[in-house]
């Protein structure tokens, strides 16, 4: 019905436009153009009478929640105080790590692990972890012959250094990064390297923060 009355519109436009004596004193031609204007409106009319404008809009579907990659360990929670034994006042070993929700295009890892409150000095180096979606590092495996590879930490030393703050309380980063191909390096890389290296092929990074106190 819109349809129709639009059409009725449009003869009713054309009519009277057509028996106007001021355009039928126009040169026929003239006359032929303003009468096919008329009804190019009168059809317009029609086209949107065909609109419908309560069109319901389209609804984009919600996605589904993604996964939170996260790295944690058995013997101490984030933001908790690290065990003595994994520090340099213990017996100086690299604690149990696990991790869960890598990216399924993780070829492999890599660890750091760093004291923002003494301008980032490393304390372990560890890459080319095997990837896995889930995985782990066991206890005092920085110190084990089946270590995978290691860096030179801050006190000069392969492998893992535990926290030794000289007094107060410091921050430990452990930062574990999802990478999508393995780093191409050699011998005992440091901390920067290791970083420089993964820039064009970190797919995600996973962190645990603890704290240690130890009086001076």
């Amino acid at each position: 019905r819109p349809r129709e009355a639009a059409a009725v519109t449009g003869r009713a436009l054309v009519a009277p436009c057509a028996q106007n004596p001021g355009v039928r004193s126009l040169p026929v031609r003239v006359r032929l153009v303003v009468t096919c204007l008329v009804a190019c409106l009168g059809s317009l009319g029609m086209s949107l009478a065909g609109c419908s404008p309560t069109a319901p809009a389209s609804q984009t579907p919600a996605r589904e929640p993604t996964m939170t990659f996260s790295l944690t360990s058995p013997e101490f929670a984030e933001g908790g105080s690290i065990p003595r034994r994994f520090t340099c006042d213990g017996d100086n070993v690299s604690p149990a790590l696990s991790w869960r929700d890598a990216p399924p295009e993780t070829a492999n890892f890599a660890l750091i692990v760093d004291d923002p409150d003494a301008r980032g000095f490393v304390h372990w180096v560890t890459y080319n972890l095997t990837g896995s979606a889930t995985g782990s590092l066991s206890e005092a495996v920085g110190s084990s012959p089946d270590a995978p590879p290691q860096g030179r930490n801050g006190f000069g030393r392969i492998g893992y250094g535990g926290p030794c703050p000289p007094s107060g309380t410091h921050r430990y980063v452990f930062t574990l990064y999802a990478l999508s191909a393995p780093l191409e390096l050699a011998g005992a890389p440091s901390a920067d390297e290791v970083r420089a290296a993964a820039r064009g092929a970190t797919l995600a990074t996973a962190t645990l923060t603890v704290t240690y106190t130890r009086g001076g």
